[in-house]
């Protein structure tokens, strides 16, 4: 948000409806239509937990809903607009071992244990780091792989 703008106009974020599966697109658009016309367009967020929406902060929400007039899969602009804190938590990234417990049954989707089944023995969340114990070896041996490596196949049951 620019500290400098006048009080009159702060930027707001507004809310846009797309076709689910393109708002890559429709943020491209508008970011192309923000260069051509100078518009007062801050920023443009596309959260992948947000299927079907984008989030725009702009200084004036009218000249805004002009400039997105014909794009192709825009839907709409939700009425009102939100604040910094209701839409902080897409704005941090979750951790990659988020959701992983040990004793969780995962399949290994990268590296050379590829398609390997496992159970999660050890959690490092400061590193991101799974240790795993695979099911096929013949003697076990724990490997640590990355969080992004590994696809939870069987929660725990408790």
């Amino acid at each position: 948000m620019d500290p400098d703008a006048p009080p009159g106009e702060k930027p707001q974020i507004i809310i846009i409806k797309t076709s689910i599966g393109h708002e890559k697109i429709v943020a491209e658009a508008i970011a192309g239509r923000v260069k051509r016309r100078g518009a007062k367009v801050s920023s443009i967020l596309s959260p992948a937990t947000l299927r079907g929406y984008l989030l725009v902060e702009s200084d004036d929400i009218d000249e805004f809903k002009n400039l997105i007039k014909g794009i192709p899969k825009v839907r709409g602009v939700v009425e009102g607009s939100t604040t910094m804190g209701q839409i902080s938590h897409l704005l941090t990234p979750k951790p990659l071992v988020a959701g992983i417990v040990e004793g969780d049954i995962v399949e290994l989707v990268s590296g050379p244990f590829k398609g390997e089944k496992a159970r999660v023995q050890q959690i490092d969340e400061a590193k991101e780091e799974i240790t795993v114990e695979l099911f096929e070896a013949l003697i076990s041996i724990p490997v640590t792989v990355k969080g992004d490596c590994v696809r939870v196949i069987e929660k725990e049951e408790k």
